[in-house]
This record gives C-alpha cells, sequence and structure tokens, in this order.
C-alpha cells in the first residue's frame, strides 16, 4: 500500500510544488487512478443514514478500498469527508436530502429578510457531523497511510441557493439586491469559519492540504468557485459574484477556480484577470465533448498565465500534450491497470522530448 510517509510521497511533493510554479518541464502532472483489485471494492450500505452518517462505517469501507488501489504518476491516496455539495447550506440552515450518490439541500427559506442573521453555529448538527467526519478520518490517517482533505463547501450565492432554490434566488437579484448583497456577506464569514476551523483540524495531523480536486499544496490552498453564475449577465457576476471571489482569495494562500460547463465560459477572461487565481479547473459537463474538443479554450487559459486541471481520457493524452505547455498543467486520468497508467505517462513524456 501507497505511504505518504515513505520517499515516493517526498518526490510527488516536489512535483506539485513545481506544478503551483509552473516548472514542471517533463510533462504535465498526471494523478492516476488505476483502479481497484477485483472482488475487494467495498460497496457503501442500501441504508442511506448509515451510507453518509455512520463514521466508523465510512472510515472502513474507504479505507479498505484505497488498500487495494492502484496509484500512478502523481496520484496518492487521500479522502474527503464528505456530506454533499450543499454542506454549507445545511450549516447556514437549510437541511440536507441523503441520496445514494449525492446529497441535496432542502430549500426551506421562503424570503431572503426574514431570516435572522446568518452566523457559525457550532451545534448546528451538519457542522458537528461534518467536523467529527474531519477528526476521525484525520486521527486514523496521523501515520501517514494517506491524505485527509476538505470537505466540498460552496460559499456565495451558491449557498443561497441551498437556502433558497435556483429560481426563487433569481427573482430576489431583481427584487431584492441589497438583501442578496447582505447574506452572501454573511454566508462569507460563516464560510470564513467552517474553513478556518476544518483547516485548523487537518494541520495538526498533516502537512499540506488537499480535497477533491486531488491537487496538493504545501500550505492553505483552496478551490473558489460559483456554480450559479452561469445563469448570470456579466453585470450581475460583476456586482455580485466578484466581490466575494476576492474575499475567499484573500484568505487563501493559493487557489484554482472551479469552471463548471459552457455558460460559464462568458466570465472566463474576467477570472483570468484576477492575479490570486493560480489556475482554472474545466468542467466540461456530462454529455459534453472531452478535454481534447477544447483545446483552444484551453490555450486561452494557458496563453492568460493561469494553471490547468482537467479530466482526461487515455486516448487524449497525445493531442493535448501536441497542443499543450506541460508547465502548470494537470491530467485526473482513470486507468485499468498500472501498466496501462505507466504507459500514458510515457507518451505524455515523449510528446516533450527534444
Amino acid at each position: 500500500m501507497f505511504s505518504i510517509t515513505d520517499n515516493k510521497w517526498e518526490i510527488i511533493k516536489k512535483k506539485y510544488s513545481d506544478f503551483w510554479n509552473r516548472e514542471n518541464h517533463d510533462r504535465p502532472l498526471m494523478y492516476i487512478h488505476a483502479g481497484i483489485k477485483h472482488g475487494h471494492f467495498l460497496e457503501a450500505p442500501d441504508n442511506l443514514e448509515k451510507r453518509w452518517l455512520d463514521t466508523e462505517d465510512v472510515i472502513r469501507r474507504v479505507k479498505n478500498n484505497m488498500q487495494y488501489a492502484s496509484y500512478a504518476g502523481e496520484g496518492y491516496p487521500y479522502y474527503m469527508p464528505n456530506l454533499g455539495p450543499d454542506i454549507l447550506g445545511a450549516i447556514l440552515g437549510c437541511e440536507l436530502i441523503l441520496g445514494a450518490h449525492t446529497t441535496w439541500a432542502d430549500h426551506n427559506v421562503s424570503d431572503l429578510s426574514n431570516l435572522p442573521v446568518l452566523r457559525f453555529n457550532e451545534k448546528n448538527k451538519w457542522w458537528l457531523k461534518i467536523e467529527e467526519l474531519t477528526n476521525a478520518f484525520a486521527e486514523d490517517a496521523k501515520n501517514g497511510d494517506y491524505m485527509v482533505g476538505l470537505t466540498d463547501l460552496h460559499p456565495g450565492l451558491d449557498a443561497l441557493v441551498a437556502l433558497r432554490g435556483s429560481e426563487a434566488l433569481c427573482y430576489d437579484l431583481i427584487d431584492c439586491p441589497d438583501e442578496v448583497h447582505k447574506r452572501t456577506n454573511e454566508c462569507y464569514f460563516v464560510y470564513k469559519e467552517t474553513l478556518g476551523r476544518l483547516f485548523t483540524i487537518l494541520e495538526r495531523y498533516q502537512k499540506g492540504s488537499t480535497h477533491w480536486m486531488s491537487i496538493w499544496h504545501p500550505n492553505r490552498w483552496y478551490n473558489v468557485s460559483c456554480d450559479f453564475m452561469c445563469v448570470l449577465s456579466g453585470e450581475m457576476f460583476d456586482d455580485f459574484v466578484m466581490p466575494e471571489i476576492e474575499k475567499e482569495l484573500a484568505i487563501l494562500d493559493a487557489s484554482m477556480f472551479h469552471l463548471d460547463g459552457e455558460q460559464a465560459i462568458r466570465h472566463l477572461d474576467k477570472l483570468l484577470g484576477m492575479d490570486k487565481i493560480n489556475g482554472i479547473q474545466w468542467v466540461f459537463g456530462a454529455g459534453k465533448p472531452s478535454a481534447s474538443h477544447w483545446i483552444p479554450l484551453l490555450q486561452r487559459i494557458q496563453d492568460a498565465g493561469k494553471n490547468i486541471h482537467i479530466d482526461v481520457l487515455p486516448h487524449e493524452i497525445k493531442t493535448l500534450c501536441e497542443n499543450l505547455r506541460p508547465e502548470g498543467l494537470m491530467f485526473n486520468i482513470s486507468a485499468a491497470s498500472v501498466d496501462e497508467a505507466n504507459q500514458m505517462i510515457k507518451t505524455a513524456e515523449d510528446c516533450y522530448k527534444t
């Protein structure tokens, strides 16, 4: 089993540092998950409460599946304690509906103006659960078997979507924009407190940080995002999203922007103009053409001096490497075997040999 205490981990950490500094000249970074040994994968239980909220059972399943997993390139074992993308909304007061593969927010706020001030509540049951999961995983991983990542937090307008729902929030932007500004500002301070507490837990046990994007950084890094921006005009983006992004960036040592879907592209140039955004994670979305279709977009990001993180299919590696610089470029890939993974690495390296 891979260990983050051995020499290989030191080499991988150096590669990630090179990535952040755009000094990986030999090839893109490649986080490759090469599958789990046949017959060893533990499925989650059908009981949804147990699947999501039974800390001991979650740890048992995650550790088993990591033990029998293979990694290649800059891949390494990590787990992000997870209650779905609306956990911050739940900490702010909505309920979570548990599903088989994700969770959903129960939009329970009928009027933003009737809400009390949104504050961090350390007795909120969803905060207590994500705190418990993070503590438990960090304690379990303290000997270096794997890294523990930060959970998936969506502040700003995405947090208000969890409370209100997308359609209702669209009306709010027109009907009560000052109230939206007030509430997103309150959400920011809850986000800041939540993120800070989770960083503090993990820093007691491990060096550096990671999360669902799988990138390691020696200090505090996190993604910034606003999935709701896909429905916004440029003017509304400037008014409601840009100030929030600037506040989030100010409390981080590094960040990538999670650009999710074609409708988000219209705001890309403004994001590329923000100095504190280190890079862009481009998510083309289910049913859309895969990574190699987006080479002009990826070149545009590189030409702006930003890093890139993107999911890639094995057969696309040669095309992507022939059209993109390796510096600051990272592929997330699944392989059928370690042999296939090693061949993909060789393909990438061969593209950059002079």
